[in-house]
């Protein structure tokens, strides 16, 4: 009987407790969750419960697993299962406290911040350090695993003998993963590019949606998804609409008739504008930039906060100017002559060979 009960009470009254610990430990981050609503820590650190309990169980079953006599003969097998299950859950519960808490450190910084570009730069060096503490935690939790086996630690000292061959072969190997990974970190902390930052690359505008320590993910303007090595950024010239001020200015070109009325474009303009949210009303201009025999280049200058309204501001002129033109003054838009070409006067002699007189005639064919 007593080798029944004695499992049965030591097993459930692990668990029991654990789920108690668990329950109440909970209840508390509740509590202080809806005390303190200015900082999102104590419920974030609620999605950590889960791991929470696995480390309280694993540590309990651990520690009474050879007072409960349960399996003697598999004891070295089921005590470092054990070992291995609270290293892991150790490890996971690690992993869900830095992420609580680097979300709150970078959520108080992005409420007292009103700058975007700073608050966009932290944003990026806090999820990139957090994948690099995440994958130190596993990494060690890992070797942690592997020490408990007693062959490991036996071929721990022909492992450490053989470091510096494994690591050149290692580093030539993985020379272009180590690139991207340390140029991850130079993105990160040399602010060259952020989450949230409007960039041409390869032809291609986009918002920068990911970052992480080997790759970058652009999202276009058509939501198409664009991922590059983050070397990418470090070794090729791009353009970054959001570094400094996102201010931006905005050009719109016309091809257009030569008697096209420009002074009264230029007060049209102004007009569109005016009844445009999206432009900012730091300034304007309207100017003939370039002529052809049949037409005439007029360009536009607008403003704008961010590349977003810019663009909405150039197609809103775009059209509204083209539409004005096409009801009011028809004949500025380009036209393809279709009349016999005037030819150029020339001079023939008169009859009596005294004077030259003018005549408009087609040329001479060439016949006698």
């Amino acid at each position: 009987m007593e080798n029944v009960l004695r499992p049965l009470i030591v097993l459930g009254g692990t668990v029991l407790l654990t789920l108690a610990i668990g329950w109440g430990t909970d209840r508390l981050l509740c509590k202080a969750d809806e005390r303190n609503h200015d900082t999102p820590l104590w419920g974030l650190l609620r999605r950590a419960r889960i791991p929470y309990q696995l480390v309280l169980c694993a540590a309990m079953l651990r520690g009474s697993y050879d007072q409960a006599k349960l399996l003697e003969r598999h004891q070295v097998g089921i005590g470092r299962t054990l070992t291995l299950v609270l290293i892991g859950s150790a490890a996971w519960l690690v992993i869900r406290i830095a992420a609580a808490i680097v979300e709150t450190t970078y959520t108080r910084y992005a409420r007292a911040h009103r700058d975007a570009a700073r608050v966009r730069r932290v944003r990026t060096q806090v999820e990139l350090i957090m994948r690099v503490v995440s994958a130190i935690v596993i990494v060690v939790a890992a070797s942690s695993m592997l020490l408990t086996f007693p062959a490991m630690r036996a071929a721990g000292a022909s492992l450490l003998a053989s470091a510096g061959i494994i690591a050149a072969i290692a580093g030539v190997a993985a020379q272009s993963t180590l690139s991207n990974m340390f140029a991850g970190l130079q993105i990160a902390f040399g602010d060259m590019v952020r989450i949230g930052d409007t960039v041409v690359v390869d032809g291609e505008w986009g918002t920068v949606e990911e970052i992480t320590l080997t790759f970058l993910t652009v999202r276009t303007w058509d939501e198409r998804r664009i991922t590059m090595p983050v070397s990418y950024f470090t070794s090729k010239p791009f353009e970054n609409w959001s570094r400094g001020t996102p201010q931006m200015t905005g050009i719109v070109y016309w091809h257009l008739d030569h008697s096209a009325p420009i002074e009264a474009m230029r007060e049209k303009l102004r007009d569109i504008l005016r009844h445009c949210p999206a432009w900012d009303g730091r300034a304007y201009g309207l100017q003939v930039t370039d002529t052809t025999p049949n037409t005439i280049q007029v360009r536009a200058l607008v403003t704008a906060k961010d590349a977003d309204d810019i663009w909405t501001v150039r197609v809103t002129v775009r059209e509204q100017m083209i539409a004005w033109l096409s009801a009011e003054h028809p004949y500025a838009l380009p036209r393809v002559n279709t009349a016999d070409a005037v030819l150029p006067p020339y001079r023939v002699p008169s009859p009596d060979g005294a004077s030259l007189r003018r005549a408009y005639e087609f040329p001479r064919t060439g016949r006698g």
